[in-house]
């Protein structure tokens, strides 16, 4: 390797914290040491304690990341330095981190009325017929969340739901307000390049799960626990919309491969999810818990927080499981990490492959 290219490697590495030959023994994204995975009493969040006692815990080394890549991009192999693109997608992350209004008005725009139909779904006072005529002008809107309605998991009753009044009537505002938003986001993360359709698939099913698991393990406000679940991976939907604009300029067939890149992705995109809720005007909420996920050295303590970390842990097991990227010792150890024990992860893990 030349002096030059010595340089430009070490600069890189030197940007965003990237040691030789790093061996991660949890999930990159969400980690911790095996004490802080015990369930306290003082934690706002249900969960079923794991069956083994902590003497007899699993103990193996995971790279969780590298395992969810594998669904993300199938048909790459991780490994070696940066190329050229990869590099270029690393300075576009750098200046969204830096100036995430403009990455949140130009890459990722949240639709402007969101807020204000929550606004109403939370409001058990505001009148019914004018939030139905909101929904209702945007056609593709009411498509989406009837589809949501009449889905495997979420469907009441045999009887199929073919009016958002009928919604409304069965679901009730809660589950409505849910349904509204996720249909929404839907729109916004929305990947047109048929290449690349099967990663914003994949991350949008992942959020989905994520939301449905984070309403679920809490009592706190779990209509706040599902955005958040929702809206936890924003930032990689962003960062790969820069991938997208950075292929225009790249060499015909060069491809994002090294680990590198695999850790940028994770590591910055929890804190670009975190800015864009701030540049969105979302909740001071939204944005102070995403930015406790975006610290990658510990599980967060509690909170909104900890429960989106569970549910993505769970959601990213379950996934890998339905792939058979997952061996049963690693499942064992993921689940202990994530306090929850086989039995219930077999149920959940029902629910979620209907998504």
């Amino acid at each position: 390797m030349s002096g030059h290219k010595k340089l430009i490697s070490k600069a890189i590495k030197k940007l965003f914290n990237i040691r030789e030959q790093v061996v991660i023994e949890k999930p990159k994204s969400f980690s911790g040491s095996l004490e802080q995975f015990q369930p306290r009493q003082s934690d706002s969040v249900t969960t079923s304690k794991p069956q083994q006692p902590v003497s007899q815990a699993p103990i193996a080394t995971i790279d969780l990341s590298a395992l969810f890549y594998s669904l993300l991009f199938p048909s790459i192999q991780f490994s070696g330095t940066a190329n050229e693109l990869e590099k270029n997608v690393f300075r576009r992350v750098e200046a969204a981190l830096a100036s995430p209004k403009a990455i949140a008005e130009r890459v990722l725009k949240l639709p402007t009325q969101v807020a204000a139909l929550d606004q109403q779904l939370a409001d058990e006072n505001s009148d019914t017929k004018a939030l139905l005529a909101l929904i209702e002008r945007d056609p593709v809107l009411s498509v989406e969340v009837l589809k949501l309605c009449n889905s495997p998991l979420f469907k009441r009753s045999d009887k199929e739901v073919t009016s958002l009044q009928l919604a409304l009537v069965q679901l009730g505002r809660e589950q409505m307000r849910r349904f509204v938003t996720t249909a929404m986001m839907r729109k916004v993360i929305d990947i047109q390049p048929i290449y690349f359709r099967r990663f914003g698939s994949q991350v949008w099913r992942h959020s989905m799960q994520v939301a449905y698991l984070s309403s679920e393990l809490t009592q706190d406000d779990p209509d706040t626990a599902f955005l958040l679940g929702l809206l936890h991976d924003v930032g990689k939907i962003a960062i790969f919309k820069l991938l997208l604009e950075a292929f225009k300029q790249a060499e015909p067939g060069e491809q994002p491969c090294s680990s590198l890149f695999r850790q940028v992705m994770t590591a910055k995109s929890l804190s670009l999810s975190a800015l864009l809720a701030r540049y969105w005007e979302l909740p001071s909420l939204f944005e102070a818990e995403l930015s406790r996920l975006a610290v990658v050295d510990c599980k967060p303590a509690g909170g909104h927080a900890e429960v989106v970390w569970r549910a993505n842990l769970i959601s990213e097991c379950s996934m890998l499981l339905e792939a058979g990227k997952l061996l049963p010792e690693q499942l064992d150890r993921l689940l202990f990490d994530a306090s929850i024990d086989s039995e219930t992860f077999a149920q959940m893990h029902q629910k979620l492959v209907l998504f």
